[in-house]
């Protein structure tokens, strides 16, 4: 049983899944250490660098300490724990008022900024040719969608589809770029929300979609203007 995989077992019976959330590593020396446990004396596993997004499960009973997971540039997992001084919460930013949601729509509004998300059903039999899938044990998986990892699903066909994000900071228009949301299936819009970082001028755009196992967050940044990144995990 491998360590990422016992770290993630501990978190899910001390931690509550509602407190789990994307965080910024931030560290003046430019990179901050990964520990196997939670304390300043235990081993390294890795380390990542400043200004990375991690998702971060916090809990009292780790003290100051936090569970992070992330990807690296390598599609490497990445699971440990890291001090609580060296995150900043996205949550802690200011946040951007809902000002509506359905099944097909979220939006976002302040007096500068507007946010909108669209999505409506997925046409299965229009796109299946852009599907991939993979035998396991006898059961077909559907994994790839033109080429990117499905998120949404747990290998079953999906049943809804992101068709924009469009934001609009201080008059000037945004759009996430198609190949950043066409592999986002399942989307909940009521679990969408939107923080502004004044100081830094980046919007980030959060959403925690799927069904079941196939459960996801997303996040996607906006710095000074211009579409940054995208980060996606499992919550759990």
């Amino acid at each position: 049983m491998n360590q990422r995989y016992l770290l993630v077992l501990l978190f899910l019976t001390v931690c509550q899944l509602a407190s789990a959330q994307f965080a910024k590593i931030f560290d003046k020396d430019g990179y901050v250490n990964v520990r196997k446990q939670a304390t300043v004396n235990s081993a390294v596993v890795s380390k990542i660098a400043a200004d990375e997004i991690v998702y971060a499960f916090p809990d009292e009973k780790f003290g100051d300490w936090v569970i992070v997971d992330y990807t690296d540039n390598h599609n490497k997992s990445i699971t440990g724990y890291v001090h609580n001084s060296r995150i900043n919460y996205i949550e802690s930013c200011k946040q951007i008022p809902n000002i509506f949601f359905d099944e097909g729509t979220a939006k976002f509004m302040t007096k500068d900024i507007t946010v909108q998300m669209n999505s409506h059903s997925f046409d299965y039999e229009k796109n299946k040719g852009d599907f991939s899938s993979t035998q396991y044990d006898g059961y077909t998986v559907i994994d790839k969608f033109r080429g990117q990892p499905v998120w949404g699903t747990d290998g079953e066909i999906p049943t809804s589809h992101y068709s924009s994000i469009q934001v609009t900071i201080k008059g000037k228009f945004i759009q996430i770029p198609a190949k950043e949301i066409e592999n986002l299936f399942n989307v909940n819009n009521e679990f969408a929300k939107c923080y502004y970082d004044d100081s830094n001028d980046i919007l980030y755009i959060t959403a925690v979609n799927g069904d079941g196992a196939g459960g996801y967050a997303v996040l996607f940044e906006i710095k000074k203007g211009k579409y940054n990144r995208r980060v996606v995990t499992m919550p759990f």
